[in-house]
């Protein structure tokens, strides 16, 4: 961008990080996201953190933003209308584990915290303790169950790769399902859990390649292959129910 350019963005001073817009009654928070190497306005509704995010050219107005994303109203709520609604983790609700559906029962007399157990409609997720707690006792017992199978794939690949991490954790993200550091650090998102156990199990084995090549060449496709034999199966289904993950636990 010229000198100039930087100089009429810097005088507007702080820009507001969202947009209101109001069609039908819905007022729709929109995320502003100004980029240098944008020629136009574009819309997109993000299904993960359920939002809309409106980028634009770094010169544009704001007065212009506005208009555009007011033009695209009625867009942006059937866009967001189509999403899966979000399940809350509280009693009576459905919540997927290893791929297989769990229903969360409140057993506020019980001893104990959070614990798996098999019911007559089903297998249940049972949470002691009072009713204010149930949805972040769920929330971290899952958390737990995801850190434990995930070490025990990464240790797997690992040894047949040949590497060794210096770190795993899990994390609430919305843009990656899992990631590798320079220094061997793999982060994963928790919500794996709520997958099938192939699709864990492959994006264990494709964050422990990058640890032999860190980019998506062919050789790193190979190194994932050998360790993996769910490659298509796995990116398949995330491409299908991926996005649908990020509605358990939402308020």
């Amino acid at each position: 961008m010229a000198i100039g350019g930087l100089l009429r963005l810097f005088e507007r001073g702080p820009e507001p990080a969202h947009l209101d817009v109001a069609h039908n009654g819905e007022v729709y928070r929109i995320a502003i996201n100004r980029s240098t190497r944008s020629r136009r306005f574009t819309l997109r509704v993000r299904a993960a953190s359920r939002d809309v995010l409106l980028t634009m050219p770094a010169r544009a107005s704001l007065t212009s933003a506005r208009e555009f994303a007011e033009r695209h109203s009625a867009w942006i709520g059937a866009r967001l209308a189509r999403l899966p609604r979000p399940v809350p983790f509280e009693p009576m609700a459905k919540a997927p584990v290893r791929g297989v559906e769990h229903t969360i029962v409140h057993r506020p007399g019980a001893r104990g915290v959070v614990w798996f157990e098999a019911g007559q409609q089903g297998p249940l997720i049972c949470v002691a303790g009072e009713r204010p707690h149930v949805a972040r006792r769920v929330a971290d017992f899952l958390k737990r169950e995801a850190l434990k199978d995930i070490e025990a794939a990464v240790a797997r690949h690992a040894g047949t790769i040949g590497v060794r991490p210096t770190r795993i954790s899990v994390r609430d993200t919305v843009s990656r399902w899992g990631s590798c550091s320079s220094s061997g650090r793999l982060s994963f998102s928790w919500r794996l859990i709520l997958a099938p156990p192939h699709v864990l199990d492959y994006l264990a084995a494709h964050e422990v390649a990058h640890m032999v090549h860190m980019n998506h060449s062919q050789k790193f496709w190979a190194v994932v292959g050998r360790a993996s034999p769910d490659v298509d199966r796995a990116e398949a289904w995330l491409k299908a129910h991926g996005a649908s993950l990020h509605r358990y636990g939402a308020g």
